[in-house]
């Protein structure tokens, strides 16, 4: 298997981390402002906000991330970790650089407590789901979306 290595997000990784996040904006149809872009990485490098970031790097480049936070659980009286963002370079999938993000998240949520680790994905993902299926178990709730307007 090839050396993927993981690495707490820091502000040197940026001019990498953004080719991969507008894949994952482009993945999901999603257009990226300049103004959310920099709020998403003020956020990612402010210590004190919840979310925070993972990279992978194989061969001297970032080639995924995984952003994720700490999310309370009332009926758990716990917090448990939820992964917002998951994205491998398309170049660089079979590498299994999404198993190792994942398998440092679990790391993470292990030495935070987090008894589990939640995520959402579009049913089409299929590629993603692949793995997912592997190491996770899909659950049987449902995801709605409420606008404020």
């Amino acid at each position: 298997m090839a050396s993927i290595t993981i690495k707490k997000l820091q502000p040197d990784h940026f001019d990498n981390w953004l080719p991969l996040y507008r894949g994952y904006a482009d993945h999901y149809q999603v257009a990226l402002t300049e103004s959310g872009v920099a709020q998403t990485w003020s956020w990612l490098m402010d210590q004190q906000h919840p979310v925070t970031g993972i990279v992978a790097e194989h061969q001297g480049q970032l080639i995924g991330l995984a952003h994720f936070r700490a999310m309370p659980s009332p009926l758990r009286g716990a917090e448990i970790g939820f992964l917002d963002d998951l994205f491998v370079d398309p170049a660089a999938r079979g590498l299994k650089a999404g198993e190792v993000l994942l398998t440092a998240l679990k790391a993470e949520a292990k030495s935070k407590g987090w008894p589990v680790v939640r995520w959402i994905t579009r049913d089409n993902n299929y590629r993603a789901r692949g793995l997912y299926d592997q190491i996770a178990v899909k659950t049987d709730w449902n995801t709605y979306e409420m606008s404020a307007d």
